[in-house]
């Protein structure tokens, strides 16, 4: 079996003959289900929004880690306990670096996105938002960045203030900034749109809330894979990102927070390695992070995901975002030019997310017949009902990009739409 260092030495010579750019074709190699065929035609993954595949450098990782280094964390004084501790808390200080936290305490492990953005509504959320008070999205949020804090509005009997967006699917910045008011407890947005792939003016926002000393929460999780992201540099309070679609696992993800903000907030959850020492008079909470990570924790699970984030170190972020922007343009142009489509989502700044309808086609429809020839894409509301609501549609078909898809994917993705125009003419 081979190695996750034999897998990034691998990547290392790969980069310096690919001379500065992504070298698709052996980037394909390392990602294993790529190979597979589906309704006998060559898979063609488009659905990376929804989730990424995974490369030998993770699959390993975890393998590794339930054949050689199997053991609970932090708890045991033995040599699995200890190795199992170390994989667990690098992983930590991999992703610390990689989204530039001033500390790896900074960075607590959750099951995802979702969780870490229940975890803020229900902490620091509880404790800072009363009666009357507002909590500020915008309308192109997932639903995760939605529902928990209706959620905590409906307790606390609060306000869900929300931002609106354009024709483009762009935030309306001065519509914004008039809903910051001393009302506004907490901002929550979403760094890119899963449904429309734009990629929100982060910093102006962030810096008309902090004018008003209001917190901003972000949901990272359609950035952290295609985009630089420092969260030092943005100033955000929270961001929360999954690490499925960074190439990882499922059913894991991180939640950065500033330490100071973190220190105040009460515990998520309560149970084992949360706690410095418990009576049945009193409970004397542990440190950051272990204050937020009740239980016996997902290790194998984090340590692939470290393992997916170190993956993408070793491509780098900057090459990754060129050649997925370099996709983006030419399947706009292509899809784009087919008649009887039209683009839902066509903002200046954009990731990889392309997302459509047919005249007189359902976008199920669409997705069926693709899946025919091997095209997965994912069609739906995307979780995000709010945003089919403003653009007049009941769901979109949506093609998303990774650094394993290549212009030859793309024309495979046009060719499918023609098929689908053929059966349906």
């Amino acid at each position: 079996m081979r190695t996750l260092t034999d897998n990034l030495e691998e990547t290392s010579e790969r980069e310096l003959r690919a001379a500065g750019g992504i070298d698709v074709e052996n980037v394909r190699k390392d990602f294993p289900i790529l190979s597979r065929m589906v309704h006998g035609n060559k898979l063609v993954y488009l659905d990376n929004a929804a989730t990424s595949q995974k490369p030998h450098a993770v699959i390993d990782a975890i393998s590794n880690y339930y054949e050689d280094e199997n053991s609970n964390i932090h708890r045991g004084v033995h040599f699995l306990s200890q190795l199992a501790t170390e994989g667990y808390e690098n992983a930590r200080g991999t992703i610390q670096k990689f989204v530039n936290a001033a500390e790896a305490r900074e960075i607590i492990f959750v099951r995802g996105t979702t969780e870490g953005i229940n975890l803020v509504a229900q902490t620091y959320g509880r404790a800072h938002v009363g009666a009357g008070d507002e909590v500020l999205i915008s309308a192109m949020e997932h639903h995760s960045n939605i529902v928990p804090w209706q959620i905590l509005c409906e307790e606390k009997r609060a306000h869900l203030r929300v931002a609106p967006i354009n024709d483009q699917g762009e935030l309306v910045l001065e519509e914004f900034e008039k809903l910051l008011t001393a009302r506004t407890k907490i901002v929550a947005v979403t760094h890119v749109s899963n449904a429309l792939g734009t990629i929100n003016p982060l910093a102006a926002i962030i810096a008309m809330a902090h004018r008003r000393n209001i917190p901003v929460l972000v949901d990272g999780a359609q950035a952290v894979p295609h985009i630089p992201v420092d969260v030092q540099a943005l100033d955000c309070d929270f961001y929360a990102f999954s690490g499925h679609k960074v190439y990882g696992p499922t059913g894991i993800g991180a939640l950065y927070g500033k330490a100071a903000l973190l220190e105040a907030m009460p515990p998520y959850q309560g149970g084992g390695d949360m706690i410095s020492s418990v009576t049945f008079e009193k409970t004397t909470y542990n440190k950051l992070p272990y204050k937020f990570e009740a239980g016996t924790p997902d290790v194998a699970g984090v340590i692939g995901m470290g393992a997916g984030i170190e993956y993408l170190n070793r491509l780098g972020i900057d090459r990754v975002a060129d050649h997925e922007h370099e996709l983006l343009a030419y399947a706009t142009k292509m899809i784009a030019a087919i008649p009887g489509i039209r683009l839902i989502g066509t903002a200046q700044e954009k990731t990889g997310v392309l997302s459509f309808v047919m005249d007189d086609v359902h976008p199920h429809d669409i997705g069926t017949i693709l899946d025919q020839q091997g095209i997965a894409i994912r069609t739906g509301h995307h979780c995000a009902q709010p945003v089919m609501e403003r653009f007049a549609v009941p769901a979109t078909a949506r093609a998303s990009f990774a650094v394993y898809n290549t212009k030859e994917e793309i024309d495979a993705l046009a060719a499918g739409i023609q098929k689908v125009k053929e059966v349906f003419a």
